[in-house]
Order: structure tokens, then sequence, then C-alpha cells
């Protein structure tokens, strides 16, 4: 099996139409002129299959996302390599040279390249690569979408910074909720705002519980006061209650700019407990760089890092390895005060 299209069929354009030639009658397909087994007449006509993509119609000139470069860039060209006696879709050509290549002017582009110290292949993507911009259900049916999974939320943000409004639309649909939050998290709020403008309320209430609370109530400032309290009220309980509570205070106090998104333990937890309580919690560990020591009634009394954590003996208390000395600010400390504090 191949990772990458087989040519399965041509397609000839005829005057009142055209026709499907099955590949297996093809006896020389890069030629000046293409020669069949047999005469048109006898070669029954190839069906066209779901999962089939005409790459005139469905890459040629589309515009595509470049999945390892993170960026979106057209198809001038595609290059076809013959293996084990099947021809397969092997790279798609970006760059320049695809383009005089289609207007018959790759001889003089080859003769230049040397001048420009390039690589005849620089501009080609491999097909491992690619990943259609739209996808309407067939392209859903022919390349699947799983490629962006890959993206880090920085890439795709990267890439919604390339696109049109109306390709953003269509491109944010292929995300599902959690990717959609991590990619909003790397977009300034009042951009944000624009993207969620036209989502039904439903999926941005979503998308908020999976925003980290501080992102979430910086978003739902930049949305209408009616619209934001609609969301609210559409959240889960806890999740709305956290972010309720940071949009009390102005943006670029320590309230706003802070999150409560954090995990604390007690004092009388030694190394190996606590380790064991950051493996309940999760995914939400993996966001997490320091874990805050408090007493009954919720005071910081220390901080430690999880390579503090790690090096700690199993049996050793945290209170033994924590960071005493704490520096913090007040709620509504301004911004400019807590940078001369960090300094």
């Amino acid at each position: 099996e191949f990772n990458h299209p087989v040519v399965d069929a041509i397609v000839v354009k005829l005057k009142d139409g055209q026709l499907q030639i099955p590949f297996s009658e093809v006896v020389v397909l890069l030629a000046v002129s293409i020669s069949l087994k047999q005469s048109m007449g006898n070669i029954p006509e190839y069906i066209t299959q779901d999962e089939d993509i005409f790459l005139v119609d469905d890459v040629m000139d589309k515009q595509i996302i470049d999945t390892d470069g993170a960026r979106v860039v057209r198809v001038n060209d595609i290059e076809l390599v013959r293996v084990n006696g099947n021809m397969i879709v092997s790279n798609v050509d970006v760059g320049t040279l695809g383009i005089m290549r289609r207007m018959g002017l790759s001889k003089l582009a080859r003769a230049f390249l040397p001048f420009f110290k390039k690589e005849p292949n620089q501009g080609c993507i491999s097909w491992d690569f690619v990943e259609p911009l739209r996808h309407d259900q067939s392209m859903r049916l022919k390349v699947p979408v799983g490629k962006l999974a890959d993206l880090h939320p920085s890439d795709l943000a990267e890439i919604i910074g390339d696109l049109s409004h109306t390709e953003t639309g269509e491109f944010l649909d292929n995300l599902n909720i959690k990717q959609l939050a991590d990619t909003l998290e790397e977009i300034e709020p009042d951009y944000q705002a624009s993207l969620v403008k036209d989502m039904s309320d439903e999926k941005v209430a979503d998308l908020l519980e999976e925003m980290s609370p501080d992102e979430a109530a910086d978003l739902l400032a930049e949305l209408l006061a009616d619209r934001s309290e609609s969301l609210l009220e559409l959240m889960e309980d806890e999740e709305a209650k956290d972010v309720r509570k940071l949009l009390l205070f102005h943006e670029e106090s320590a309230g706003g700019l802070m999150t409560t998104d954090y995990v604390s333990v007690r004092p009388d937890l030694n190394a190996e407990q606590t380790i064991k309580r950051l493996r309940e919690i999760g995914e939400e560990a993996e966001l997490i760089y320091y874990v805050y020591v408090t007493d009954d009634e919720n005071h910081l009394i220390g901080v430690f890092s999880l390579s503090d954590l790690i090096m700690a003996q199993p049996e050793i208390k945290v209170t033994e390895f924590m960071h005493k000395r704490v520096i913090s600010v007040n709620l509504k400390d301004e911004q400019d005060e807590i940078a001369q504090v960090v300094s």
C-alpha cells in the first residue's frame, strides 16, 4: 500500500464531454502523447469512487496548508513518480519553478537557478504534509483532516493569520473544540472576538470551558455585555464562577491578569503523595509548572516547582523543600507595579 495517492484513471476531455480511462489501459503517461493498450471504443470507462481525488479540480491552483512549514500556500504543479509499476503523487510544487514549468519555461528557469543558489526541488512539499484548506463533504472523504492534529496551537494561529475571513471560518470548522480553544489562546482577545462572532452560543460556551479562566475572561470582555452574560449562563457553573471572578477586575490589574487555574496541596503531604495527587488531576497538570502549598484557610504558605518535587525523596514533606519566601502582589495592583516587582 502507498501513503501517497495512486493514479487510478486519467480524464480525457472530448468535444461532447469527457471520458475517464482506467490507468491500467495506459501504456505511456508522461510523454508528448499518451498511448493506450487498445482503441478507446474497447476500453471500459472508469467508475469514480467516493475517496477519489481529481488532481486538477481538487488540488491544482488550490490553497493548501503545508503542515510541515505551518503555512498556507498555493499549488502550482503536481509531481508524479512511477513506483513498482504504479504512478503515485509524490510532491506538490508551490514555488516559482512550478509556475514556469506550466508556462513551458522550465529550461529557462533551471538555467537561472544556479544564480539564485536554489535547488531544483525547492518549493516542493511532500504529499505527507499536504492538507487541503477547503473540506467540503467529498474532500473530507478523500483527505483525512488528521494532519492538523499534529500542529502546535501557535502554528495553527500563524496559519489563521494568512487566511481571509471566509477561509478562516472554514478552517476553524475543521478543528475540534480542544484544538480550537488552544489555538484561540494564541490570538489577541480582540481578534478572538471577531473569530467567534458568527459561531453559535453553544459552541462558544464549550470553547470558553476549554480555555483557561483568564483567557476566557479576556475573550468575554471583548464581547457585547448581553452576549457575554448569555455565554456565562450556558457554561458549567464551576467554570463560569471562576471567569465571573476574574471579570470583576480591570484587565491591566493583577486580578485581570491572573488565572484561577492552579494546583495547590496541603502542607501535611509528602512528595510521593503529591505526585499521586498530580496524576489524579490528569491533563491539567500538563500546564502546571509550580505547585502552591496552602493551609486549611487557603492562605499561601509556600511554593515549589515540579523539578523540586521530582528531586525530593518520596517520604519528605512538602514543607521541607518548598520555598517559603513567596513574592506576591495584591489583586488591584496595576501591571506596571507588577512588572517592577518581577524585575
